[in-house]
Formats: C-alpha cells, structure tokens, sequence
C-alpha cells in the first residue's frame, strides 16, 4: 500500500510540474475545483441592432483583477455587465490573475468558463515581484496586495491591438448598459476619463510631510487637481504607451518608499499624474464609497442623481455583510446579481499547493 501511494504522489507531482501553464489561458472546459459553486448564468444575446465583431472591431473591452478573495465579487460584476448590455457578445474581459493566488489561473479559468459558457475572456498572469518591492504600507492591509497594481500595467499586459480599455474593480455591478461608457470620448489627448469630484477635500489624500515639500508638492501648481476613484476607468492605451505613464505612476511610488508622502495605497500615484488632466465621466458611472470607510466599513447612501454603476469601494463589501446577517441596505441591490449557491470549502487546489515549483514567463520584461 505504501507503494502505491508514493507511486501515486510521484505520478502527481509529475503532472503538476509538466502541465502547461501559459500566458494567457482560454478553457472550454467547465467546474472550479475551488469549492465555490456558482450556477451556469442566463446566455445573455445580442441584439438585432448590434454590429457583427471582426477581430478586436466593435468589441467593448473590460480589464478586471480575478483573485481567490474577491472571487465572488468578479462574478457578480460580470454577471451585472452582461445582464444590462445591449451587445453582451461583443464584450471582451480581460482578467488578470496573480502569480501565486490560492486560485491558479487555470481553475479560475475553468470557474469563469463553466459560469458563463458564451462569454469572450482571456486571463492574463501577474507577476508581483514586478510591483512588489515598489508597495508600502497602507492604512489597510487588503489596499497593499499587489494585484490592486495591476491597472498600471495593462499597457504591457493586453496586446498592442487593445487601443483602449474600461477597468473595473471586482467590488461593483453595473445597472446600465456599459456600452454608454464605452461611447465616451477623450478629449484633448486625455489618457484616461473617470467620474471627479472636485468638491472633495484634495489635500487629505497627501501627508503633511508631501504638502510641506516644496519640489513634489509644486507638481499641482499648474493643475486644478479633483479627486477621482480608479475603480472606474476608461483608459487609452495607445496615449498611455506613448507617454509611459507606468513608469510615472512607478517614480512616485519610488518616492513614496523614501519620503512617506500619502497612506492610501495604489490610489494617491494616479492623482499625482492624472488629476487636473482627466476627462470628467457623469457620476452615475461611479455611485462609490459604499463600503463605507478603510477602518469601519460602515453602511453609506447613495450619492444624489442618477445610478449607472454602484460600487462598494472601503473596507465593507456586500457578500461578507449578507453572509454575516447585518447587509446594509444598498447590499440587496448586489444580491441580485450574486451567483454564488454553496459553501467555501477551505482547502488549497492541487496546482496551488505546489505553486513554488512554476516559474510563470513575464509580460513585463
């Protein structure tokens, strides 16, 4: 019997270490193997009106982070995406994975596949010691993990034919058609457009020590910076090549590591290079903060106007307050786009366990 079990284990480990993990993965093949249970969406079709896609013509491209933690959260936003489009099979996700997640790609892969059967996606692997040694610490933990960096690296990631992208964040459903979104057009060579909201008090999001330094703080002088939330974003990719705005957002975290200028993770970067120069999209396409705060996560409103998009951005998420027995209102609103139907089985896949024996091949370098 020992025999065979350790003929079995090599024969395992064998597998495992001659698979074929690349780059990008595309499944047809159904189930999770994570202990999720999500049931097969609705086949959300086009309608009659809708342009026939040709390549990367007349596709809405979405980019989004898949993760093990935030599994649920991705599922309903693209549950929410392709329920109110009026062209659901000329979306095209763009999932990026981490290197070393619970999760492997190619179960979260087989997880998608099996979810949505129709829908267009490719996944794409991160790897985080391209980000990490460039992290500091935050006021929340959850806000140091190195996918939130991801958005900065789409430009390498996603083929030089993607020419622009909306990025969203797992925390959020749509409750209109994205198309709209898409349709919006950015002007005066604007690299990305994004909800503002120039009422906010700016300064908090910097320290003391920023605002007192009279060289980096100066970089606001020609500008009239707004607060806008990178949850949301439509991002040209050409322009954002073209100017290597990866490598700006990057020397201000190189900053950051030496002077502590701001605490609030992958956010404060993208302020200091876009705000002032973002093209302003309608608020209903970002209704944030729902989560409540970084520390208390406590149940918020929505903003006054009209709703596109609801995100619960903070610490409170919808699916841990509904499984907890205490949701907050707007939490029944997510609910309904919710495909998840079973237990979390706490346990590791196979591929995850030995996850250290892979050395997955770079985008970035």
């Amino acid at each position: 019997m020992r025999f065979i079990l350790y003929a079995a284990a090599l024969l395992l480990l064998h597998f495992l270490l001659t698979a074929s993990f690349c780059l990008a993965i595309r499944t047809t093949v159904g189930g999770d193997g994570l202990g999720f249970r999500f049931p097969e969406a609705p086949y959300y079709r086009n309608g009659v009106e809708c342009p026939v896609s040709s390549g990367d013509r007349n596709l809405v491209q979405v980019a989004m982070t898949l993760d093990f933690e935030y599994l649920r959260g991705s599922i309903a936003a693209v549950h929410s995406v392709v329920r109110h489009a009026s062209c659901p099979e000329n979306i095209f996700f763009h999932f990026i994975a981490a290197e070393f997640d619970p999760a492997s790609p190619r179960v979260l892969s087989k997880l998608v596949r099996s979810t949505f059967p129709s829908l267009n996606f490719r996944i794409y692997i991160f790897r985080e010691d391209t980000v990490i040694n460039l992290i500091s610490s935050s006021i929340r933990q959850a806000l140091e993990n190195p996918l939130n960096y991801a958005r900065n690296y789409l430009g390498d990631m996603l083929d030089l034919q993607v020419g622009r992208v909306i990025y969203l964040d797992s925390d959020l459903v749509l409750v209109d058609d994205i198309l709209k979104l898409w349709n919006t057009t950015l002007t005066n060579s604007r690299v990305i457009g994004a909800p503002e909201y120039c009422h906010a008090n700016f300064t908090k999001y910097f320290t003391a020590g920023f605002w007192s330094d009279p060289v980096i703080s100066r970089v606001f002088r020609s500008r009239k910076p707004c607060y806008f939330n990178t949850g949301v974003m439509l991002m040209d990719l050409v322009r954002w090549r073209e100017g290597n705005y990866r490598k700006r957002i990057e020397n201000w975290m190189e900053i950051q590591r030496k002077k502590k200028i701001y605490e609030l993770g992958s956010l404060p970067p993208y302020l200091l290079v876009f705000a002032g120069n973002v093209e302003g999209i309608d608020h209903r396409w970002n209704q944030h903060g729902l989560g409540g705060d970084n520390i208390r996560g406590s149940c918020r409103s929505l903003h006054p106007g009209p709703v596109s998009l609801l995100h619960w951005s903070g610490k409170g998420k919808p699916w841990v307050r509904l499984d907890g027995g205490s949701p907050c209102p707007l939490d029944h609103i997510w609910e309904s786009y919710d495909l998840y139907k079973g237990n979390l089985i706490k346990h590791q896949s196979f591929p995850s366990a030995f996850a250290n024996f892979f050395e997955y091949p770079s985008y970035l370098f």
